[in-house]
């Protein structure tokens, strides 16, 4: 043992015939001396390409098929559905296109089926704010596009409202001109629904009730709730997404003629677009509207005190139902915009 030993110190690099533990290779000294910056920092391989937010991700497991969904409300379209599906298609061939038909008695849903698009279709009618509804819980894009079915929108502005989408905003709305409202009438009452959106709002508000806008899906499913089944849903979307601080923004447009019959009724639809005004300001601020309304009844009731003071040296019971009244309104506002921000509330 004592000679092993003394072997063993002269010799130390000698290893012992027997041993079979497996030992490491040498140190590679060119890789250990290689700059550390090219170790922290190795050459980048090249990036692919990022692709288009509207170019739909490869289907792998439960990812969007689409990135672009294009949702279509139609009652007894089958006219102009005819021509407008294929443009659409051939404009957009990777985006999701849904019909919605409202309870239609044509050959919407033939129609749909040749030019494969899908198409949802309701027993009966629900109202044009309906087909909207069920057409964005059915859309698989994060960027919906809605557009009437009558022909009167044009599937080449598409690109135009995305394009501008992308810019930052969360809603951009086509905003038809003078020329393309459906009559002076509904030109004029168009024009009073943006003068009044654009004071409650302070921001300027081109086409109020344009059917005709590209929406970010997660956004608009948060107000999914607030909209009505019928006519108004373009309103009640558009103050929403002002409401809870969205950005939103006007593109011009040319909306053609509509094929077919328009299905608003004068009488029974007037009624209902009247009480779009107090609807756009419950939406938004409740107070903007019942403060002034309140303070207009307080100065009715000094006009007439001081008119009977002045006549017959009393006061009158007018003059204190005037007042009354001012103080009813003011509280109802208060209330009111208690109401509606306890509607936008988000518990998360």
């Amino acid at each position: 043992m004592r000679d092993a030993l003394r072997h063993a110190t002269e010799n130390p690099h000698t290893e012992p015939a027997n041993d079979s533990t497996p030992r490491c290779a040498p140190a590679n000294f060119e890789t250990l001396l290689r700059p550390l910056s090219t170790l922290q920092n190795p050459t980048p391989s090249a990036t692919p390409a990022q692709p288009s937010r509207y170019d739909p991700p490869s289907p792998r497991g439960s990812r969007l098929l689409n990135r672009l969904s294009i949702i279509l409300p139609a009652k007894n379209e089958a006219a102009a559905l005819t021509t407008l599906l294929p443009n659409l298609r051939a404009a957009h061939p990777d985006a999701e296109i849904i019909v919605v038909d409202d309870g239609s008695t044509d050959d919407t849903r033939s129609i749909c089926k040749s030019s494969g698009v899908q198409c949802l279709s309701s027993p009966y009618s629900m109202g044009n704010g309906a087909s909207i509804k069920r057409g964005a819980r059915a859309a698989t894009g994060d960027i919906l596009v809605f557009m009437d079915g009558d022909g009167q929108h044009d599937p080449a502005d598409i690109k135009r409202l995305l394009d501008q989408l992308n810019r930052g905003y969360d809603m951009v709305v086509g905003a038809r001109d003078w020329g393309s409202q459906a009559g002076v009438g509904r030109g004029l009452a168009n024009t009073l629904y943006n003068w009044l959106a654009t004071r409650m709002t302070g921001h300027p508000v081109l086409d109020l009730t344009s059917g005709f806008r590209a929406v970010r899906a997660d956004k608009l499913r948060e107000f999914l709730h607030l909209l009505p089944n019928g006519f108004s849903y373009p309103t009640t979307s558009t103050m929403a997404f002002f409401r809870s601080a969205y950005p939103v923004a006007y593109l011009p447009i040319k909306a053609a003629t509509r094929v077919g019959k328009s299905h608003i009724k004068p009488l029974k639809d007037g009624i209902r677009f009247l009480l779009i005004i107090f609807k756009i300001a419950t939406l938004y601020s409740p107070l903007k509207l019942f403060v002034p309304t309140s303070g207009v009844f307080f100065l009715m009731g000094c006009a007439n005190y001081a008119y009977t003071m002045y006549a017959y040296h009393r006061l009158t019971n007018m003059s204190t139902l005037l007042w009354s009244a001012a103080v009813i309104v003011f509280l109802i506002g208060l209330i009111s915009e208690q109401i509606t921000a306890l509607t936008y509330r988000r518990d998360h």
